[in-house]
């Protein structure tokens, strides 16, 4: 089995860290921004090097492919996404990207040609930070999301997908959609199961169902110092219960249920004033999708229930809907056949996050492999990885894309 240069990953990886570099030793390169555009060029500069030819297509995906004995036959990628958090950490995202890379040096250091072409894919504006929603540039390019739609989204500064692609330099022409042989995503794992079991390498058997709900919730806005308890509609003393509440529900579908909620408003706060409106976001997770549908549906009623009891209205409304995504067999045991034959310690693990992979699932046979992050730590300036993880994680990529690559 073949082996990865693990001190050129690791140096290339601590390279990209320099740019959109934050105080406290992480990462911010919002999607298209300038630190983006300069963690694009210094990875196609290295792209380049290698002889691969560079196209972008019209959402600003980035390809970088080094042809094949057939160039008539579609390519085998690997790829994830540059582009960081507002306060994010160094290999989130960036490990596929440059693990890929590293995969395409080795290969050349060997004198190694392939039959069908291999292409290293950056994908815009994965981690959704500045332009809703997440892994927007693979929903783009499988045709989840409408192309003109994705170009009309505005950010928080109210420039459009459209502007900013244009303002970077990458808005290209390449054709969406086209035919790719397999998919395969390095990634770290961003919980910490593999840590916590001592493995290296994790065999990423498909992703996790992801329901997004927004939650408004209406009382009355009045006095603090006037209004007697039993008389008041307050909103967020019914949000707080409703809460705790959720929180109740995840443990009624432990161990594989999750909620979370990310993101709270309230309207016209003020220090005195009773709060009249509400909202709150709510992230719902599962292994299965018959669960995930029984969460929210509890989810709702729950909500409502609260709401009726205090006399408050509300809305809810589904955000984003992401079904439970198995991965391909042939590109899982292409994985697991690298990992073994290697000799790593590893097991099977679902995805707990959103990833490109996803997407790229219900366009191609797709799968992904984990490295395991120290703490399990990551949208942190404090995500990291241990060297040794990251190589191994690196060899079995290589062994399983060349493997996929002649394969006929």
């Amino acid at each position: 089995m073949l082996k990865s240069n693990g001190e050129r990953l690791w140096d290339s990886l601590m390279q990209m860290a320099k740019v959109g570099a934050t105080e406290n030793g992480g990462n911010c390169r919002l999607a298209l921004s300038a630190e983006d555009r300069a963690g694009r060029e210094l990875f196609v500069s290295w792209c380049r090097e290698l002889g691969m030819s560079i196209k972008v297509d019209r959402i600003g995906n980035l390809f970088a492919q080094r042809e094949g004995r057939n160039g008539a036959l579609p390519p085998v990628v690997m790829g994830s996404h540059l582009d960081t958090q507002p306060k994010g950490g160094r290999f989130d995202g960036i490990y596929g990207v440059l693990a890929g890379l590293e995969v395409v040096r080795s290969l050349r250091d060997q004198g190694i040609e392939t039959e069908k072409p291999i292409e290293i894919a950056v994908w815009t504006n994965e981690e959704g930070a500045r332009f809703t929603p997440a892994m927007l540039g693979s929903a783009v390019f499988t045709q989840v999301l409408p192309l003109e739609k994705a170009l009309a989204i505005k950010d928080a500064d109210g420039i459009s997908m459209k502007e900013a692609l244009e303002q970077s330099g990458y808005a290209g022409e390449e054709p969406l959609a086209r035919a790719f042989d397999a998919y395969f995503e390095a990634h770290i794992e961003q919980g910490p199961i593999l840590e916590d079991n001592g493995l290296p390498v994790g065999v990423v058997t498909g992703g996790q169902a992801i329901c997004w709900l927004d939650v408004e919730v209406q009382g009355v806005p009045a006095h603090a110092g006037t209004t007697p308890m039993p008389l008041r509609k307050d909103a967020l003393f019914g949000v707080g219960e409703m809460i705790a509440a959720l929180e109740q529900l995840a443990r009624d579908f432990a161990p594989k249920g999750l909620v979370t909620v990310g993101q709270l408003n309230i309207a016209r706060s003020s220090r005195n004033t009773i709060p009249g409106r509400v909202a709150f976001t709510l992230d719902l997770r599962h292994h299965l999708d018959e669960e995930i549908a029984a969460m929210e549906a509890s989810a709702r009623d729950l909500i409502v229930t609260i709401a009726t009891k205090r006399g408050l209205a509300v809305s809810v409304e589904r955000h984003w809907l992401s079904p439970a995504t198995p991965f391909d067999d042939a590109c899982i045991a292409a994985v697991r056949n690298a990992v073994e034959t290697l000799g790593y310690p590893h097991q099977d693990i679902v995805s707990g996050a959103g990833h490109d992979a996803i997407h790229l699932a219900r366009h191609c046979p797709t799968t992904m492999v984990f490295i395991p992050c120290v703490g399990g730590l990551s949208h942190n300036e404090a995500e990291d990885a241990l060297p040794d993880d990251v190589s191994k994680g690196c060899d079995v990529l290589l062994n399983a894309v060349l493997s996929r690559a002649n394969r006929i």
